[in-house]
Formats: C-alpha cells, sequence, structure tokens
C-alpha cells in the first residue's frame, strides 16, 4: 500500500502501550501496526505548513517568509518567559497569543535521557511527555498563563537540565532518578510570585513506549539528502521512528516535507 501526504507530528494517544498515528492526505496510518515490518519512506517536496505553498521549509515546518511572520512561530514558544499577552502587549498577532498564552500552564520535571524541566499547556499533558519520549514526569506548579511558567522555567533550568540528549533518548540510556525528590529539591528555587500555585500532591506519570529493539548507534535519517529510505521499523519513541539498522527518523524536525510511504 501507498499513502501520501505532508508531514505533521504523530498524534499520540496514551494507553498501555503509547499508540502513534500518522496523518496522511486521505488517511491516517497507526504506526504501530506496522512494528516488524519493512517500510519506504520517499521524500517527493515541500508544503509549509502555514501558506501551503511549494516552498522550502525553513524551521518548524514553515517557509521561511512564514515562519518571521505566522504568530505560531512567535519567540514566545520558544523561550515561554517572553510572553507578554498577560500585558496586552501584542507581538504578531494578539488574539492568537491571547487564546494560547492566558491558558493554564504546566512547569514539569521530565526523565528522558535525564532529569530536565519544561513548560506546556495543561491541555497538552501528556502529550508534551510523550513527543520528548520521556519515561517518567511529574508536575511542579500550574500557573493561570505562560509568562509565569516561563519564569519558573529560567530560574529552575540553573539547577537542572532544560534540554533532551536525544541520542540517550532513543538509546534508553535513562538515570535512575526519584522525580518526587527532584521535585522537593527544586522548590526553594521557585521565583516568589509563583509560590502560590505549587502542587504538592501530584503523583509521577509512567508511559510505556513501543520499542521492539533500541538502538546503540542511532543514526540520523535526512530525507532531503538521501530521498528513498527502506528498513525494518522496530520502535517508536518520542516522535522517532526507530529502524532495525539504527537509521532513526524524527517525524516532527521534518514537518512540511510530503512523503510517500510504502507499506
Amino acid at each position: 500500500m501507498n499513502y501520501q501526504g505532508v508531514l505533521k507530528k504523530m498524534w499520540t494517544e496514551n494507553a498501555d502501550e503509547i499508540q502513534y498515528y500518522l496523518e496522511m492526505e486521505s488517511d491516517f496510518i497507526n504506526m504501530n501496526q506496522l512494528l516488524d515490518k519493512e517500510i519506504g519512506i520517499n521524500f517527493i517536496t515541500y508544503e509549509c505548513l502555514n501558506c501551503h505553498l511549494e516552498k522550502q521549509i525553513y524551521r518548524q515546518g514553515f517557509c521561511k517568509s512564514c515562519f518571521f511572520d505566522t504568530p505560531n512561530a512567535g519567540d514566545w514558544i520558544m523561550r515561554p518567559e517572553l510572553s507578554k499577552a498577560h500585558l496586552g502587549i501584542e507581538d504578531r498577532n494578539l488574539v492568537y497569543e491571547t487564546s494560547v498564552q492566558l491558558t493554564p500552564h504546566i512547569v514539569y520535571l521530565a526523565n528522558s535521557s535525564n532529569v530536565k524541566v519544561g513548560v506546556t499547556r495543561k491541555t497538552q499533558v501528556p502529550t508534551r511527555w510523550i513527543d520528548q519520549g520521556a519515561h517518567a514526569a511529574i508536575e511542579i506548579v500550574e500557573v493561570p498563563n505562560r509568562y509565569l511558567a516561563g519564569i519558573t522555567e529560567v530560574a529552575l533550568k540553573n539547577h537542572v537540565a532544560d534540554k533532551t540528549n536525544w541520542r540517550k533518548m532513543l538509546k534508553n540510556d535513562i538515570e535512575d532518578v526519584d522525580l518526587i525528590e527532584w521535585r522537593e529539591k527544586l522548590k526553594e528555587f521557585i521565583p516568589d510570585e509563583v509560590k502560590e500555585y505549587v502542587l504538592d500532591h501530584n503523583t509521577e506519570t509512567n508511559l510505556n513506549f513501543p520499542v521492539k529493539q533500541y538502538p546503540l548507534k542511532p543514526t540520523s535519517l535526512n530525507l532531503v539528502k538521501t530521498p528513498s529510505y527502506k528498513g525494518k521499523l522496530v520502535g517508536i519513541k518520542g516522535q522517532y521512528l526507530i529502524f532495525e539498522d539504527q537509521t532513526v527518523f524524527n517525524v516532527r524536525s521534518n514537518e512540511g516535507l510530503v512523503i510517500s510511504i510504502d507499506i
């Protein structure tokens, strides 16, 4: 069977084993059903996720002009502490920014390779943790806007990492840590204006990824440089497809590529 469409990050469903779905042009694929099967991935062209024109992708699935214009790619997305909607100040589109920034946000600790701190909208729990390949996560604070979450993350990342080591995550090389213990250690560094939002009684969430074989030396597939690839799918973790020959393919970092998949 052959499917074609523009790549967007896989939908996920948190079950006993996380379920992954890849949306194609006229259908979607349950990627879990392809485990232990050989699949082919072929690069066809580009399609910007914003203007939908056939233009080379610059970052985050957007062509260069859209990346610097769309509110979906404002600096505050990657750096929540730059959020200003709570002050009524527009970055690119105040209506959009208000709808995203002025909603409940969670600051959390996750363990995907090592302990890291992160920020997500409350509605994106546990999706955000799944996308990062975290085996365990715990919430620290729940705040009413993105700015407060951002300044909390900035304060805490002086004491804990804020990035995932993708190679360690894919190799399943994970430090054995107690996230509840880490949360208690970090409480003293939470900014004063956020202390009233500290969560004390929530428990650790554990996630189970559909991986049959972890790569020892993961090699990232660049579909633009290698436009055709074929391999046996042996795992899915984070937003990565893991193949038997140690090749890994990051679906999210290839958003905006039009591909075909042969099964």
